[in-house]
């Protein structure tokens, strides 16, 4: 072939030559200085060659332009103009001009570059023209934009930028083709296309503060953000399209793929966040309430936004991009984000039921995931948790433990400050009944309900547990209650002076007891459902028994203090003062209507209690006072006297505790009946039928024992010791017979013994 041919004369031609310099032995010396003397040759014929295909390329670019010009009819680029271009272009390849002055200075090399270019093109003539007027008018093109951007006009802004980025990269593009190693001249055309990047980064921090602002924009100025999304669909095209150029040629222009699209995501979702994060106005220390004021804007800006979202922006942006449910999203991540920095916040008791009733219930309830207008786009079901079950399950722990420690101490603190009040000099407050009582039980209770309205916030489950949990401090509460009316009344013992209202702040603590009783009651009915009422009712009646034992003791301290003032009247009964008129009974009667006068305030049913205590135990003094043997009849005469005095006092006590036990029901008939039935003993004039009467007393109340008997029979003063003992051992072998309802009272009425041996006698 011819290219064969050539190499072949090229090969003879240069043996010719080497054989020509070395004919002479000296001459091999020199092998090396003809080595480098013909590679300069080779290099000057190159680059000779090279500027020769260069003008070449060139002209036939001049003469296309010049067609092109006369085709397009182009005023604005005269001919005069290109003439004077072609002359500048021969002046740039005069080897009397270095390059580094023109590569530094002129901007005509870039035109020189684009002109050896065009004749290797296939774009229409009037295209190059443009992309050459273009190339030529960069300074003028950069400051149009800038002007524009600051105007706010940034869809003609992004058009001029979108020009300079294509003119730029079709140039850098040819030049890779040409040359894809050349990265001097790669950097020059990006060098003098410099400030286009600075015109597209201010342009894109406009748009990004568009972006950021776009739940106002969208509603202000909903074309400015349509704007703004058209500019970065403009160049998801061109990122496109670059990529694929790409992937064919392995060019891609500098900063690309911009990314555009995934950016206004980025900085929508940072917006999202620093929204949420921004929500808190104030902390603990400012306010013990700030978790919920937070939490209260956090819903109410979220509700808001997501509406406008849905109504609004959803418009503003094309279906593809799926706006709402990407923002929808975001602001579910930022208030996952939130809740678990909260989760991690070292929260008080009433700050982790904020959170997890939020949590749990608002923010999907119709306040606003719930929200109807946010349907169907919204699907509660579908939302993922904001917290783990795990850190749920460690803020309730945590919620638990400090309930725990903080109901302990308040039921402590509720405790003293009762225990002050029992020491006042003014008597307790009465309910609208005018029972007597103390604040303790509403406080106590107040409290409870309060945790458990807020436990109620969060689920069944937890208020369960709180309810227990106040059951069973409760509990231990009321032991310790218990203890206290216990040192209180010790402490009176001592001087029962002090306090001055002893009796009425007992009687409160008694009235308590019932209230406690309600209150219990009505706290299981209200929140523990009847399913759980076994787990708590061994519980409940433990609270029960605590309770009526501090009311069984309450009302035995003040059956005590009524005694305490009748013991110097009951020490007067059966004595020869008694049989001479004593008005002993009669002042007992006052002390003890007195003395309920106050009791009146206390709650059913231990008033009707008290009143059947108090009635058992002065009939049981007036038998003791009898037991005692205080006095012994002389004859029948004082027997009679006697006999008849105990009938009369007995009738006095049966009318005063039937006065007391009004509207009770009770029967108070049978105690003092005990009195006149040993009245009927002594009196007994005839001896032989002492036998029988005591036999009908022993078989009525077979708790009396023998030494009662020979009491009685002392008392009487006329049974001999046989007789006493005949009448005893007889009886022991009689069948009983008594009444039902009888209560025992003998067995509490012990005997003096030292004095029977002298008694019979």
């Amino acid at each position: 072939s011819a290219m064969e041919e050539t190499d072949r004369e090229a090969v003879a031609t240069a043996v010719q030559r080497v054989a020509g310099m070395l004919q002479r032995p000296d001459q091999l010396d020199k092998v090396e200085q003809y080595r480098r003397r013909e590679a300069r040759k080779k290099a000057s014929v190159e680059a000779r060659l090279k500027v020769q295909s260069w003008i070449n390329l060139s002209v036939c670019g001049c003469q296309v332009m010049l067609r092109a010009l006369n085709f397009t009819g182009n005023k604005e680029l005269r001919k005069n103009d290109l003439h004077s271009t072609y002359r500048e272009y021969f002046k740039i390849i005069s080897f009397k001009i270095s390059k580094s002055n023109y590569y530094s200075h002129s901007p005509a090399f870039f035109l020189v570059l684009l002109l050896s270019f065009i004749n290797c093109l296939y774009f229409a003539s009037s295209v190059v023209l443009y992309v050459i007027f273009l190339c030529l008018s960069v300074p003028e093109i950069v400051r149009e934009t800038h002007d524009l951007i600051e105007r706010g006009e940034l869809l003609q802004a992004h058009r001029k930028l979108m020009d300079l980025e294509c003119s730029r990269d079709d140039l850098m593009y040819e030049q890779y083709r040409m040359d894809s190693k050349n990265t001097h001249d790669m950097n020059l055309i990006h060098t003098y296309f410099g400030d286009m990047q600075k015109l597209s980064e201010e342009l894109a921090k406009q748009l990004w503060m568009v972006v950021q602002r776009s739940l106002v924009t969208v509603r202000r100025d909903p074309t400015l953000l349509v704007s703004v999304v058209r500019i970065i669909e403009r160049e998801e095209k061109i990122d496109r399209r670059m990529l694929d150029r790409k992937k064919q040629t392995g060019f891609i222009p500098p900063g690309r793929p911009k990314k555009w699209k995934e950016k206004m995501f980025n900085i929508l979702e940072r917006t999202v966040s620093t929204r949420i994060e921004g929500t808190q106005a104030d902390t603990r220390e400012s306010d013990k309430m700030w978790l919920v004021r937070h939490l209260e804007i956090i819903r109410k800006y979220v509700l808001d936004d997501l509406l406008v979202a849905k109504t609004l922006l959803d418009q503003c942006f094309p279906p593809h991009y799926d706006i709402f449910n990407r923002l929808l999203n975001m602001y579910h991540q930022a208030l996952a984000t939130r809740m678990q920095e909260l989760a991690a916040e070292d929260l008080e008791a009433n700050e982790i039921v904020s959170l997890l009733s939020w949590v749990l219930n608002t923010y999907t309830s119709a306040e606003m995931m719930g929200n109807s207008e946010l349907s169907p786009e919204v699907d509660v079901n579908s939302l993922d948790a904001l917290i783990s079950q795990n850190v749920v399950d460690q803020l309730l722990s945590k919620y638990m433990s400090t309930l725990t420690s903080n109901i302990i101490g308040w039921l402590r603190k509720a405790l003293e400050t009762d225990k002050k009040d029992w020491i006042k000099e003014t008597e307790p407050e009465a309910d609208q009944d005018g029972y007597y009582q103390t604040t303790l039980p509403a406080i106590v209770f107040q409290m409870f309900e309060q945790n458990l309205q807020v436990a109620a916030q969060i689920n069944e489950d937890l208020k369960t547990k709180v309810l227990i949990l106040c059951l069973q401090q409760m509990n231990s509460f009321l032991t310790r209650y218990k203890d206290e009316a216990q040192f209180y009344k010790e402490d009176h013992l001592k001087n029962r002076q002090y306090p001055q209202c002893y009796v009425q702040y007992m009687i409160a603590v008694i009235n308590n007891c019932q209230t406690f009783k309600e209150s219990i009651i009505s706290l299981k009915r209200k929140y523990l459902k009847s399913d759980m009422e076994d787990t708590l009712s061994i519980s409940h009646a433990n609270m029960d028994a605590t309770l009526d034992i501090i009311a069984k003791e309450g009302c035995s301290s003040l059956l005590d203090e009524v005694f305490m003032d009748l013991e110097p009247h009951l020490n007067e009964l059966m004595t020869k003062k008694w049989l001479m008129g004593s008005n002993a009974v009669g002042t007992i009667c006052v002390t003890v209507e007195d003395y309920f006068n106050d009791f009146a305030r206390i709650k059913k049913p231990y008033k009707k209690t008290m009143t059947l205590e108090a009635h058992r135990r002065v009939v049981v003094e007036y038998i003791r006072a009898i037991m005692l043997k205080r006095i012994s009849f002389k004859n029948a005469e004082e027997r009679k006297e006697g006999a008849e005095r105990m009938i009369k006092e007995a009738e006095q006590f049966r009318f005063l505790f039937k006065k007391l036990a009004a509207g009770s029901g009770e029967d108070t008939e049978g105690l003092c009946d005990i009195i006149e039935a040993i009245a009927e003993v002594i009196k007994l004039t005839d001896p032989s039928l002492l036998y029988l009467e005591v036999s009908t007393l022993v078989s009525k109340y077979p708790d009396i024992r023998d030494d009662h008997i020979a009491a009685l029979l002392t008392v009487r003063g006329d049974a001999s010791r046989d007789m006493k003992q005949t009448i005893i051992e007889t009886l022991d072998q009689g069948p009983s017979q008594p009444n039902p309802n009888y209560v025992p009272i003998f067995k509490e009425i012990t005997v003096p013994t030292l004095t029977v041996p002298k008694l019979l006698k």
